[in-house]
């Protein structure tokens, strides 16, 4: 089985995908925990690329889309498909949906783009997506409590509204993949609704 997780910045994914990894855990699952962009060492430092905010040149968001799928390519390749294969369950942190999200509903990047890009690089999409869903401006304060933003954080609040957009569409558009949930709840009423929902499938 493979779990994506998506959402804006700071709505509580990283506490959801380790309640669910535990989870797992406690049953006796084969589990791998992974993160985009990133996964492997090479993507990790494609990640870093992306995520910094000390670069001498402004990245343009033609190369931040093709960075992501440079990444993408690897993650899948390295780790996500031999892992799915040896019938273990993958935990993303991220996936396609957050390059819609992000890049074409956020940027403004055509969607033909990034269409070219998943038809010719994402092989395998997950079984199960969560879109942590809660209001910009909360998930906004959590993220600066969390300490320095990265280049993504340091984004506007009217760049986030178009986000959270994309991932409107995405949810009206594959509701049986992807399920929201809403992160203005406590971490563990957010995990029992994930939870029912991977019992289900």
């Amino acid at each position: 089985m493979f779990i994506s997780f998506e959402g804006t910045e700071g709505v509580g994914k990283t506490t959801l995908i380790r309640k669910l990894y535990e989870h797992f855990q406690a049953e006796a699952q084969d589990v791998v925990l992974t993160r985009e962009p990133g996964g492997t060492p090479l993507a990790e430092q494609i990640r870093s690329l992306l995520l910094s905010v000390n670069h001498d040149e402004q990245m343009s968001h033609d190369t931040e889309l093709l960075l992501m799928y440079a990444a993408r390519a690897q993650h899948l390749e390295r780790v996500i498909l031999p892992a799915l294969a040896q019938g273990q369950i993958v935990l993303c942190d991220r996936f396609s949906d957050s390059s819609f999200a992000y890049q074409c509903a956020g940027r403004g990047l055509s969607r033909e783009k990034l269409q070219l890009l998943n038809d010719n690089f994402v092989v395998k999409m997950p079984d199960i997506t969560f879109w942590l869903d809660a209001p910009i401006e909360l998930g906004m304060t959590r993220a600066r409590e969390r300490g320095a933003l990265d280049r993504f954080e340091q984004e506007k609040v009217s760049f986030f509204e178009k986000v959270r957009s994309g991932f409107e569409e995405l949810h009206a558009k594959n509701p049986v993949r992807m399920k929201r949930l809403d992160a203005t709840q406590m971490p563990e009423q957010v995990f029992e609704a994930a939870l029912g929902y991977v019992k289900e499938f």
